[in-house]
């Protein structure tokens, strides 16, 4: 584990990311304290493939209609008077 100030981490960005390539966890601090880490990126470990839940999702029918005291709160109730 690799512990750098701020100042510090800014001069060797290069070299701090090259440690975390190796494998290595860098930790950030401010005046002593740790305040955030780096670490190697863990993306998707396969790319995404759109549709792959079709037909297990839905949306209700009634989604895009706000409920009354909801429509009412926001100015934009119907007028039940027609």
């Amino acid at each position: 584990m690799i512990v750098r100030n701020i100042p510090e981490a800014k001069a060797e960005l290069s070299a701090l990311v090259e440690a975390v390539q190796r494998g290595d966890e860098v930790i950030l601090a401010k005046a002593g304290k740790p305040v955030a880490r780096i670490t190697s990126f863990q993306g998707p470990t396969k790319p995404r493939k759109p549709g792959a839940l079709a037909g297990q999702i839905w949306m209700a029918g009634d989604f895009d209609e706000l409920p009354d005291d909801i429509a009412e709160a926001f100015g934009a109730a119907k007028d039940k008077r027609k």
